[in-house]
């Protein structure tokens, strides 16, 4: 979904779970794994998103696009994941990508699957708070205000740790290897 269709604003109806759920389940299956939750727990994660949205579908406010709730919602999980991840030993995080059938070639999928990962592993070395508003600004391609919405922080907040997570970001690349 773009940018454009996450300003525009609500119909005065609430959508249903159902289509909160076909709407938001791509999004937040990607933001919950470009948040950090390890790929054996990715499935529980986006569970957990849509039972608490379930849980609070009668609290989504009308001024609030629901497609932005909903990932407020997988902010907060994946944040509870990674707390939890931090206690124990992980795995390396493993790409999400979804590709169809003869869609592209296998080395042209494996090139894909070989960026994204090596993306993820410089993700992991953000800040949490710095990778949050990194993922929804550069993956998800939100808005500084939109991000505000969907984490809670104050917009000067999201602009300060976008720069800050842009300025390390892009300083992990310069150091990689050849």
């Amino acid at each position: 979904m773009s940018s454009a269709a996450l300003a525009m604003p609500r119909t005065t109806s609430a959508p249903t779970f159902e289509e909160l759920y076909r709407s938001g389940v791509e999004r937040v299956w990607r933001v919950v794994s470009r948040l950090g939750v390890p790929s054996a727990e990715l499935e529980d994660a986006v569970q957990d998103v849509f039972i608490v949205a379930h849980r609070k579908l009668s609290q989504l406010r009308a001024d609030v696009p629901a497609e932005l709730w909903l990932t407020g919602i997988a902010v907060k999980v994946a944040h509870d994941y990674r707390r939890r991840v931090q206690r124990k030993p992980t795995e390396p995080l493993a790409p999400a990508v979804k590709v169809a059938d003869g869609a592209a070639a296998p080395d042209e999928v494996a090139v894909k699957r070989d960026a994204l990962a090596f993306a993820l592993k410089l993700l992991e070395q953000l800040e949490p708070e710095q990778r949050e508003v990194f993922v929804l600004a550069e993956f998800e391609q939100l808005s500084a205000p939109q991000i505000a919405t969907a984490t809670g922080a104050p917009v000067n907040t999201v602009y300060s740790r976008l720069r800050l997570a842009r300025g390390r970001f892009n300083a992990l690349l310069q150091e990689r290897p050849a």
